[in-house]
């Protein structure tokens, strides 16, 4: 998530009543989470095993929970519970503004887009021209539909990350400040999930159709000209890229690529990254002809131990 206007050290540091090494006017022009940082961004870091991937990742300014050596470049800001102090900024920097009317004063959107009754539209959702969005869909606040775009009934585009982090006490939601962005010429089915991203951008890209009923976790980038089936799962923080097939019932984990034009049969479900311009099918899916030779020889089992007795 961009701050605008930027925020410095001193001011951040403050907030969350919390210690800093740095030039107090140091600048911090995003909040990102370590899978999404870039330059100005501050993130967080609470486990020792991430000290030194958090230190030497993109974000320029890092919220730690031990006293260490500053690297060049960087700022510092030293607290008891660096998940904690994270999420009260996100709060702070994106509050949770409750709807005062189905399609919001603040939303902008295009000329010829139609908005069908019972339709819900959130604060600050920006959708383009020509587009239709049927009965009983939810966009939530700061989403971004492109032109042309289509959205079927029951659809939510923008639901919470499913991002929890683990304490003895239960679990601590990781408050979600991303958005949902959807470009040009998208279609999307009935009843769908796109959840926004954690702190930055879940994107459906050009011309992208899906099906009914599928779930497209937190940070993901689906290219252009994909088609998505029907009951698809894709998991958080995966990238697939342009021209892909996934048919329906398919799954996919999390922080994986699919190559350019590869195909996943119905069905399947992925556990690594797959290669572009092949056919994929079983669990885990590998090459399609490859599980189809496998399959041949399972159903010659029985057969076999029949004449080995």
């Amino acid at each position: 998530m961009q701050l605008t206007p930027a925020q410095t050290l001193d001011q951040v540091a403050e907030l969350i009543e919390a210690e800093y090494h740095g030039d107090p006017n140091f600048q911090i022009t995003g909040l990102n989470e370590i899978h999404m940082v870039q330059a100005g961004d501050l993130t967080f870091v609470d486990h020792p095993k991430y000290y030194s991937k958090a230190l030497h990742s993109n974000a320029t300014t890092i919220i730690i929970n031990k006293k260490v050596e500053c690297p060049e470049g960087k700022a510092l800001i030293f607290h008891d519970d660096p998940f904690a102090a994270y999420v009260s900024l996100v709060k702070k920097f994106r509050p949770f503004v409750p709807a005062t009317a189905m399609v919001s004063d603040s939303a902008e959107i295009g000329e010829g887009t139609i908005i069908q009754p019972g339709a819900f539209i959130g604060n600050h959702v920006k959708i383009g021209t020509n587009c239709l969005i049927h009965p009983n869909v939810t966009i939530y606040d700061h989403m971004v539909i492109g032109n042309n775009v289509i959205i079927q009934s029951g659809t939510v585009i923008g639901a919470d990350a499913y991002y929890f982090q683990r304490k003895p006490a239960g679990y601590r939601k990781f408050e979600s400040c991303g958005r949902v962005i959807l470009e040009d010429n998208v279609e999307i089915g009935a009843n769908c999930c796109i959840d926004k991203g954690v702190s930055g951008d879940t994107i459906i890209g050009f011309g992208t159709k899906t099906d009914n009923h599928i779930q497209v976790g937190h940070d993901t980038y689906i290219g252009k000209h994909c088609l998505i089936g029907a009951h698809a799962a894709i998991a958080g923080v995966t990238r697939i890229e342009d021209d892909v097939i996934l048919w329906g019932r398919v799954a996919i984990n999390k922080d994986i690529v699919i190559g350019k034009g590869a195909v996943v049969l119905a069905t399947s479900a992925v556990d690594k990254s797959l290669e572009g311009g092949k056919a994929y099918f079983g669990v885990p899916a590998i090459e399609a002809r490859r599980a189809w030779k496998e399959l041949a020889c399972i159903r010659q089992l029985p057969e076999i131990i029949e004449k080995l007795r």
